[in-house]
């Protein structure tokens, strides 16, 4: 295989469009200081406080240590706490703080652009199309991926 076939490999492409939305993520929300996973995290246990860290880790389809670290950093600055589970003492349940109810307030507008800003290169019916694609292509192999994926069930 030449070097310039690599670049039409849709892993390639997939890896490089993940490092484009991150860095315009993480631009839109630096003044914040947050990142994707943090931002992630965070609107999971604003969803479902006092969920487990397991939990939290299939929710977002992140492995347990990965979970873990960032959730240190994010109770470290006092943005969630972690307590003993009431159901299971084995496990952590994770909660926001005022703090970190606040950040996700201060994130919207900025989140909202990175959004807006990465889908900038298509129409809406390209949006809407590459949306699709992307929910075909992760339900379909989703059992391909190396961390397990078990979406949070809409709250009542």
């Amino acid at each position: 295989m030449s070097t310039p076939d690599i670049y039409q490999r849709p892993g390639f492409l997939l890896r490089r469009a993940h490092q484009i939305s991150a860095s315009i993520f993480e631009r839109a929300c630096a003044d914040l200081a947050i990142t994707p996973a943090q931002y992630g995290v965070l609107c999971i246990i604003q969803a479902q406080s006092g969920i487990d860290q397991s939990s939290l880790a299939r929710a977002l389809a992140f492995d347990k240590v990965t979970v873990l670290r960032v959730l240190k950093g994010l109770e470290e600055r006092g943005f969630c706490q972690r307590t003993i589970s009431s159901e299971n003492r084995r496990q952590m349940s994770v909660s926001l703080t005022a703090a970190g109810q606040c950040l996700l307030q201060q994130a919207s507008e900025p989140v909202q652009k990175a959004h807006d800003t990465l889908l900038s290169p298509f129409s809406p019916d390209e949006r809407a199309q590459f949306m699709a694609l992307l929910q075909i292509l992760t339900k379909q192999l989703d059992g391909e991926a190396r961390a397990s994926f078990v979406p949070m069930l809409a709250q009542p």
